[in-house]
């Protein structure tokens, strides 16, 4: 058979993770898809089964980091464009979004940066004409981007102007200036070991934090990293970790775990020896909880269904494990497109929920045991008065103040009323990768025996 009269051309490397990078930001910033929903399950970016392993963890930094510095690049290109960012076609958008990024904080030449947006809309339809405005706006950005984002780095730009304001006035303004710098900066790898974390943090070439989570700047897929397949860690942000220690000592107690998947507060539990039952109402997620528990070779009961509505044992349970679902605020150094997703008004739905989990937990609470509410969030609401809205109703109810000792001597992040709090500034590092936290608040509470 002669050979066909017309080769098929080859893509320009690369260009295929920036078109994919592309379609995930337009998902998150014009659909309000959640990155999670895009990059993995069954309504992941399709075209992420043909990328390259390099090429993929490309592209999940180059979203990430618009994502986390949306606010000054939006400031940048106001300042490169005279007519600001063209409307009609959201592909030109993102190209001049993927090329700044590139320029400014990745280790991409600038020639390339630009040439490869220039190609991502010109294959665009609507975004064709754009062609030139993009070339000649990030050579520009490649010649004085870099002047233009320094005027304004003190400024925190980054965060929805609503977000900032409720965080200035409850942790005041240098608090939440810090917080702010602080997520934008991209974070290390956590990791929750069974044992001889030390002995890990040398393999993994990380370190050991105080409060014994391991935390590397290792990157690429997490299941080609030592210790993977053999079951000796999991993935668990160092702040995530705290919750379960509140417990105590949990051997043999019957633990339920409400909301408990991916699984890593169930992990810990179940390590500790504690009898638990997982609940939680999504199947997906639950299947991957027990995925992780099979990897780990560590037991517990799982149950899919409505946490708020389970009746659980006849007998109750020592201990009450409530990780409520919540704005997920203080998770943005990780998935940054929360900051961008969640608006102010979610705040109230989620509180009406995370008030029936708790009445449901205390219910399910043997009298003497012990109930632990924890959110990933940094809104009051969801947190301290949470709390102090239940201890009003439930006059049986009692807290117990968190001790210096049970968080490796971390005084910072125990509030005045004894309660665990953490903050994305907390935990600072001389690298900036190698420092803070997710926020997470977390309550300790007994119930009266009598």
């Amino acid at each position: 058979m002669p050979p066909s009269r017309f080769a098929v051309p080859s893509e320009v490397p690369g260009l295929a993770a920036r078109r994919i990078a592309a379609d995930i930001l337009d998902g998150v910033l014009h659909k309000h898809r959640t990155l999670d929903d895009q990059l993995d399950g069954a309504s992941a970016h399709p075209g992420l089964k043909s990328l390259a392993d390099r090429d993929r963890a490309l592209m999940r930094r180059l979203v990430s980091t618009i994502l986390r510095r949306l606010g000054t690049l939006g400031h940048l290109l106001s300042r490169l464009l005279d007519r600001g960012v063209p409307t009609d076609a959201p592909r030109a958008q993102s190209a001049l979004l993927i090329g700044a990024a590139q320029i400014l904080w990745m280790d991409v030449p600038d020639h390339a940066a630009v040439d490869l947006s220039v190609r991502l809309v010109q294959s665009d339809r609507r975004a064709a004409k754009y062609a030139g405005l993009v070339n000649a706006v990030l050579r520009r950005c490649a010649r004085e981007g870099q002047g233009l984002i320094d005027e304004v780095k003190l400024q925190t730009l980054d965060l929805p102007p609503w977000m900032l304001a409720r965080w200035t006035a409850h942790y005041g303004e240098e608090t939440a200036r810090d917080m702010a710098l602080a997520l934008g900066h991209e974070p290390s790898l956590d990791l929750t070991v069974k044992a001889d974390a030390p002995q890990w943090a040398s393999r993994l070439h990380g370190e050991t934090l105080p409060t014994g989570t391991v935390r590397t700047l290792l990157q690429g897929s997490v299941t080609m990293l030592p210790g993977f397949a053999e079951g000796q860690w999991w993935v668990q942000d160092a702040a995530a970790a705290l919750p379960t220690r509140l417990f105590g000592d949990v051997k043999d107690k019957a633990i339920a775990d409400l909301c408990a998947a991916p699984g890593g507060k169930t992990a810990q539990l179940a390590l500790a020896g504690a009898r638990v039952t997982a609940v939680d109402r999504s199947p997906a997620r639950m299947a991957r909880l027990r995925d992780n528990l099979t990897r780990l070779a560590l037991q517990a009961e799982s149950v899919v269904t409505d946490s708020a509505e389970w009746p659980g044992a006849t007998e109750g349970f020592d201990g009450i494990l409530v990780d409520a679902p919540c704005t997920s605020t203080g998770t943005i150094r990780r998935h940054p497109d929360v900051a961008w997703l969640r608006q102010e008004s979610d705040i109230a739905a989620l509180s009406g929920l995370q008030k029936r989990l708790l009445q449901r937990a205390v219910a399910l609470l043997k009298p003497g045991g012990t109930l632990v509410y924890c959110t990933c969030s940094l809104e009051p609401e969801e947190g301290e008065q949470a709390i102090s809205a239940l201890l009003a109703d439930e006059p049986g109810l009692k807290r117990v103040p968190v001790e210096k000792d049970e968080v490796a001597g971390l005084e910072e992040i125990i509030t005045a009323d004894g309660d665990l709090r953490t903050l994305p500034c907390h935990l600072p590092h001389a690298d900036p990768r190698l420092g803070g936290l997710d926020g997470f608040y977390a309550a300790r509470l007994v119930k009266s025996a009598g």
